[in-house]
C-alpha cells in the first residue's frame, strides 16, 4: 500500500464457512467494512480446505488477499503478481512451539510407552537440561520456541535461508551446516517452510548423521523427512525416536509401520488446531485490515519467488 484509504477498507469474507463470523468480526475491530465480494477491494479467504473456488472470488477489483495458513501450498499455484497476498506465516507459531517442547519432553520421559503400558515397566528418560538443540528454519516457531527452551539451559542452534542472528541462539547459520551440526544435537526440530530446497531435507544420508540417542521432532510439514528412510532409521536403531506433528503421507494410514514403534510418537496434525488457531487469525486479519486502511506494510506477505 502507497496511501492511506479515503473510506475505511471495503473487505470481504468468503466463502461461507465456520470461520467467517469471527474473521468478519476482527475486519471491523480492524477498522473495515464487511461488503459483499463485489464491492470489495481486499478479501479475507476463510476456507483453507477450498483453494479450487478461490480464482472465481479475485475479480479485478481485489488488490489484497488474506489466505489463512501459513503454508499456502495449496493456494501457490494460484497466486499472480497483480495484487498483494498475504499469508498466516507466525501467526500459529506460539502453540505450535509449545507442542514442540510438549513433544520433547514425552519423548525424553518416555511417555509414548508408559501411557501405552499395561503393567508396570522399568524406569527410563534422559534430561532435556542442558541438552543441545538443532532447529531448522528462522520463522516465527523458532521464535516462540526459543524463549521456552531458555529455561532448560539447552545450547540452541538454528539453521536458516539466511545467517540473521536470533535472540536466544547459540549460533545461527544455514542449512550449508547441516551434516555437520546433526552430528552434535541432541534434538531436531524441522520448523521450516517447504521449497524445492526443503523438502527431502531429512533424508537417509542426513538421519544416518544424528547421534543414535537423538530425536526427530517434526513440526513442518511431512515431505521434509523422507517417510521410508525414517522407518529404516527407527528399525536399525539409527536414530533414538521421532515425534511426528506431520506426516507423508499425511494421513498416516491405518497399519502404517510408524504406527508401531515405541519410540515414535504421532500426533495428527495439531500443534495448532482449527479451534486454537482461529482467534490468533483473527487477530491478524485485525491487524492487516488497520494496517491496510492506514497504506502501511502489511504483516505475513508471500514471496512468491521463494514460495512462503
Amino acid at each position: 500500500m502507497d496511501a492511506p484509504l479515503s473510506t475505511p477498507p471495503r473487505v470481504a469474507v468468503e466463502p461461507a464457512c465456520w470461520r467467517q463470523k469471527a474473521l468478519a468480526d476482527a475486519v471491523v475491530r480492524g477498522g473495515g467494512k464487511v461488503v459483499p465480494l463485489a464491492d470489495a477491494t481486499a478479501l479475507v479467504w476463510a476456507e483453507p480446505a477450498a483453494p479450487q473456488d478461490l480464482p472465481d472470488a479475485c475479480h479485478d477489483g481485489i488488490d489484497w488477499v488474506q489466505l489463512p495458513y501459513a503454508g499456502i501450498e495449496p493456494f501457490i499455484h494460484l497466486l499472480d503478481r497483480d495484487r498483494l497476498w498475504t499469508c498466516g506465516k507466525g501467526v500459529y507459531a506460539r502453540p505450535v512451539a509449545q507442542h514442540v517442547l510438549a513433544l520433547t519432553l514425552a519423548a525424553f520421559h518416555n511417555l509414548g510407552p508408559y501411557a501405552s503400558a499395561r503393567s508396570w515397566i522399568g524406569a527410563v528418560g534422559r534430561n532435556l537440561h542442558g541438552s543441545r538443540v538443532l532447529v531448522l528454519g528462522g520463522g516465527g516457531i523458532t521464535e516462540e520456541l526459543l524463549p521456552l527452551l531458555a529455561p532448560f539451559k539447552c545450547t540452541t542452534v538454528v539453521l536458516r535461508r539466511t545467517p540473521q542472528p536470533m535472540d536466544g541462539a547459540d549460533h545461527v547459520g544455514t542449512l550449508s551446516e547441516l551434516n555437520d551440526q546433526l552430528a552434535l544435537a541432541d534434538v531436531v526440530v524441522l520448523a521450516l517452510a517447504v521449497t524445492a530446497g526443503t523438502t527431502g531435507v531429512m533424508g537417509a544420508a542426513q538421519l544416518a548423521q544424528m547421534q543414535r540417542d537423538a530425536w526427530l521432532i517434526n513440526v513442518a510439514r511431512g515431505v521434509h523427512v523422507d517417510t521410508a528412510a525414517l522407518v529404516d532409521a527407527l528399525t536399525t536403531g539409527t536414530i533414538g525416536g521421532a515425534c511426528l506433528d506431520v506426516t507423508d503421507p499425511e494421513p498416516l494410514p491405518d497399519g502404517h509401520p510408524l504406527w508401531d514403534f515405541d519410540n515414535c510418537i504421532v500426533t495428527p496434525h495439531v500443534g495448532n488446531t482449527p479451534q486454537m488457531g482461529l482467534e490468533l487469525l483473527a487477530e491478524r486479519v485485525a491487524e492487516n485490515v488497520a494496517l491496510y486502511g492506514s497504506g502501511r506494510t502489511l504483516i505475513g506477505p508471500v514471496d512468491l519467488d521463494l514460495g512462503y
